[in-house]
């Protein structure tokens, strides 16, 4: 791994770790932004790791799409759904959204960040 892709992946375990706490503090749609963060600097680094330039977006299955163009188990992020944690890129930041998130919500947003870090870090 390349010294700028680990730089990508520390970051990307210390938002997941970040999630984490704010899910068992109750602060559930920012456990939900955290868990998106991550999942966005992991497949970046992947992009970077393989000499891929990466877009400046929030948007999960772009960037899940990209992968998949070097390398077609990328699929699997699509089984699991990772694409839906791109809503938590802004509408949990904003108020004028007024998006309210569950626990059960929060949760699941994590356990996906955790499969994609998972994925990532094996491939």
């Amino acid at each position: 791994m390349k010294e700028s892709t680990r730089k990508w992946v520390e970051k990307a375990i210390k938002d997941l770790k970040i999630a984490e706490n704010l899910c068992n503090q109750r602060y559930y749609e920012y456990a939900c932004y955290f868990s998106q963060q991550s999942v966005e600097k992991l497949l970046k680094a992947f992009l970077i790791d393989n000499n891929r330039p990466y877009p400046r977006t929030h948007d999960i299955r772009e960037l899940i799409k990209l992968c998949t163009k070097i390398d077609e188990s990328f699929k699997y992020l699509f089984e699991i759904e990772a694409d839906k944690l791109t809503i938590y890129a802004t509408e949990t930041r904003y108020p004028e959204y007024e998006f309210e998130v569950s626990e059960e919500e929060a949760k699941e947003a994590i356990e996906i960040a955790e499969k994609v870090k998972d994925f990532v870090l094996k491939t």
